[in-house]
């Protein structure tokens, strides 16, 4: 075998060339890290409008010119020397880091593997200067900098070598592009390429900014969010879950403005998401993180996309609990419009909605469903007599006791009392007994059939709405599971004879041996003998199920996972299981009452906007909708 051996040299220092060109390895990876150092420099200068050109993906040309402050003529040398920099002057300001680009390193990098012309003018000056070769001589130019960067890896072919195509390359400067001005909405941006325009941003406000590089799709399906908990700020837009994406290419986090991809801040969020957002879907957000520069390392990764926190675990949670919050914030009530992206418009946040309404509980604090009194779905979901406005709204149950899917249009024609003027399509809603209520009162207004035996069609004061019942159901049985579960007071439906089914020893261990898991999710479940098992009590929440079928359920997540991991990792999951089996099944005929009980209970519950796994409950179609379907004042 031949082996090649290193000759051995005493050690000597680089040349200044080498270093650079070394250091160029870490800091231009590629056309776009070029992009991103000359914008950052170019914010850094306080500048107000950026322009970017590029020509050959970046490889041929960059040439990037803003307004900003300028480099006086006898500062030109230093700025592209290697490790010179007027943004940091000590290992204080280091640590207390608030621009973007700090290092002093990138323009001694990219001159290394470049051709690098530099034309500046500061507002003293009289003319510009420029630098190129280390050469400064007289130039035209107005107040700002431009930075032309040309032949990229010209003196280092095996790098250039490793780019991808044109079109490939262009694409990552593009995105570091849109990131940037996501983060800088004050700040106008222009970027062409190869002498056509690509793309145009004027000062905007954040919304108008984000609706532009994100799309429509986003600007009509996103939550905002503001949120403050001492030194830490998160402010920005979530995505509603119906508006979540196949690829992780709609998340933009920033921290103290500097775009980051960090594990924690990502895993904070996927958490808070994780309650409504199937695993192989992503969610899409424009998020923004401001906190002291003392409580965040940004120089803990060469391009400066990571960052270490501090404190990492109180990061983490104020991030979590904040988008979570908002994510809560997707019931009806909440915003009186769509859920679903393709209709629906920019929401408001109006805060939390309390699903306990005190007005539908009982004496013992209870909701009326929960005392063990009902029986059925219709009674779970009927309303209060007339008179005891508990839903807000008065049915006469003589008059709507009978009323099914397959009803005649005189009984409906009674129930909704409907304005004779078809022309006055702005008027209320309005219930039986005539009682007029405000549009925003009733978003999901009140049901007028069932279709299939799967949706809900109800009409409001904006059009038609379309309602999945399983899909709702199972949001608010999950939702109230939850929220008995975290308040430690699993109601219980003990069984009147006791379910008893054949189970393997493992089950039967399985059951002995996790006693106070089972109690505390709601379960009495006891060995009769070696291979027989007993369900004594359920949750009062799903006395409806399959007993036996909720034993196994939850008998097999206790086994794979234990104890004390199904009661924190694995809950949402485990709850869901079990909600999916009590929830009303598809070709289950409702009367009425049930359905509006299930569009007033979706009303007050948080997250009913979609199921667990992300999919709209409900979708509007307004009139504007229908008369374009059908080609009306065409």
């Amino acid at each position: 075998m031949n082996e090649t051996s290193t000759p051995h040299r005493p050690i000597q220092a680089l040349s200044d060339q080498l270093i650079s060109q070394i250091a160029a390895g870490e800091v231009v990876e590629r056309p776009s890290a070029v992009v991103k150092e000359l914008l950052e420099n170019a914010l850094d200068a306080g500048s107000s409008s950026i322009q970017i050109r590029l020509e050959e993906g970046g490889v041929k040309r960059i040439a990037i010119s803003d307004n900003g402050r300028g480099i006086p003529a006898d500062q030109l040398p230093l700025a592209v020397a290697r490790h010179a920099t007027s943004k940091i002057a000590s290992l204080t300001e280091l640590e207390n880091v608030a621009t973007l680009g700090f290092r002093g390193e990138a323009l001694a990098s990219i001159a290394s593997v470049a051709l690098l012309t530099l034309t500046t003018r500061t507002a003293e000056a009289p003319h510009a200067w420029q630098i190129e070769n280390g050469k400064i001589s007289p130039a035209s130019g107005a107040q700002g900098t431009t930075v032309d960067v040309q032949d990229l890896y010209y003196n280092t072919p095996a790098r250039r070598k490793f780019l991808k195509s044109e079109q490939t390359e262009f694409g990552h400067c593009a995105e570091v592009v849109r990131r940037i001005a996501l983060a800088r909405p004050d700040v106008t941006f222009s970027l062409s390429h190869n002498g056509r325009a690509v793309d145009h941003w004027n000062v905007s406000a954040i919304d108008k900014r984000s609706a532009h590089i994100l799309g429509e799709a986003f600007a009509n399906a996103r939550l905002p969010l503001d949120e403050s908990a001492g030194p830490l700020r998160l402010h920005g837009f979530v995505g509603l879950p119906t508006a979540s994406k196949g690829r992780a290419d709609a998340q933009f986090f920033y921290v103290n403005g500097r775009f980051v991809r960090d594990k924690l801040l990502t895993h904070a969020v996927r958490a808070a998401y994780q309650d409504v957002l199937h695993g192989d879907r992503y969610p899409s957000y424009v998020l923004a993180l401001d906190l002291d520069p003392a409580l965040v390392d940004v120089n803990v990764h060469p391009s400066k996309i990571e960052v270490r926190f501090r404190d990492s675990r109180a990061v983490h949670q104020f991030v979590f609990h904040a988008v979570n919050r908002a994510l809560a914030q997707t019931s009806a009530t909440a915003f009186g419009t769509v859920p679903a992206p393709a209709t629906a418009m920019a929401p408001q946040l109006n805060g939390a909605i309390n699903t306990t309404n005190a007005a539908n509980t009982t004496s013992n604090g209870r909701m009326p469903w929960l005392s063990g009194e009902q029986t059925t779905f219709g009674a779970q979901f009927s309303p209060q007599p007339l008179g005891q406005s508990g839903y807000g709204y008065d049915y006469a149950p003589q008059h709507t006791a009978q009323t099914g899917v397959a009803q005649s249009l005189q009984n409906y024609g009674a129930l909704f009392a409907r304005d004779q003027n078809n022309e006055n399509r702005t008027g209320n809603s309005t219930p039986i007994g005539g009682t007029e209520l405000p549009a925003d009162e009733h978003p999901l207004g009140f049901a007028l059939a069932q279709l299939h035996g799967v949706y809900v069609l109800a009409q409001n004061s904006k059009g038609l709405v379309l309602v999945d019942m399983h899909a709702a159901h199972e949001r608010i049985l999950y939702e109230q599971l939850k929220n008995a579960l975290d308040a430690n007071s699993m109601p219980v439906q003990p069984m009147l004879i006791p379910v008893t089914f054949y189970a393997d020893g493992v089950e039967v261990g399985t059951a002995e041996e996790h006693q106070a898991t089972l109690q505390a999710l709601g379960f009495d479940i006891a060995a009769i003998s070696p291979t027989t098992l007993a369900v004594r009590s359920v949750p009062a929440l799903l006395k409806n199920a399959d007993a036996q079928s909720l034993a196994r359920d939850v008998l097999r997540e206790v086994r794979e996972f234990g104890g004390s991991r199904v009661l924190i990792d694995r809950r949402n999951e485990l709850l869901g299981t079990l909600a999916c089996h009590t929830a009303v099944r598809a070709n289950r005929s409702l009367t009425v009452i049930e359905m509006n009980a299930l569009l007033r209970q979706m009303e007050q519950t948080e997250r009913a906007d979609q199921c667990n796994h992300g999919r709209p409950t409900w979708v509007q179609l307004g009139l504007n909708d229908l008369d374009k379907m059908f080609l009306r004042g065409q």
